[in-house]
């Protein structure tokens, strides 16, 4: 086999080139004028209309739509509840002290509390707890 003496296995393809003389004069097929007729031309999409119309969700990751627990102090607590009561998501909506659609409640150790209350269903902090189990209650 000598180099002379190669061929091609398919034939070869051009990419058509028009408005550069030849068969197509003036428009060269692409009609007249507007974006269609243009070099390089491309139409947006037909989504990317309702994506522009759609609102923004700000922040870094979303950080700031994070879901974040409803508080409630001790000294609440201390407030509302009589000595014995259990203390639960239902009864703080139905008291008043978070929001009725609350997902999360955290009972945080802000006040005093010398009233025995047993804590089901909540987050607890640390300095809570403490307060808590020191005034004979528990937390669940």
């Amino acid at each position: 086999m000598q180099l002379n003496t190669l061929q091609r296995v398919s034939a070869r393809t051009y990419e058509k080139r028009v408005g550069r003389g030849g068969k197509r004069g003036k428009t060269s097929g692409r009609g007249t004028k507007g974006q269609k007729a243009r070099a390089g031309h491309r139409i947006m999409p037909a989504i990317r209309e309702v994506l522009k119309k759609l609102p923004k969700r700000r922040g870094y990751r979303f950080k700031s739509i994070e879901d974040k627990p409803n508080v409630v102090n001790v000294a609440m607590l201390e407030r509302y509840f009589s000595a014995g009561d259990t203390v639960d998501m239902a009864i703080l909506a139905e008291r008043g002290l978070v929001r009725s659609n609350a997902r999360t409640i955290k009972v945080l150790g802000d006040g005093v509390l010398t009233k025995k209350l047993s804590i089901s269903g909540c987050g607890v902090s640390a300095a809570a707890r403490a307060k808590i189990e020191q005034a004979g209650g528990s937390v669940q």
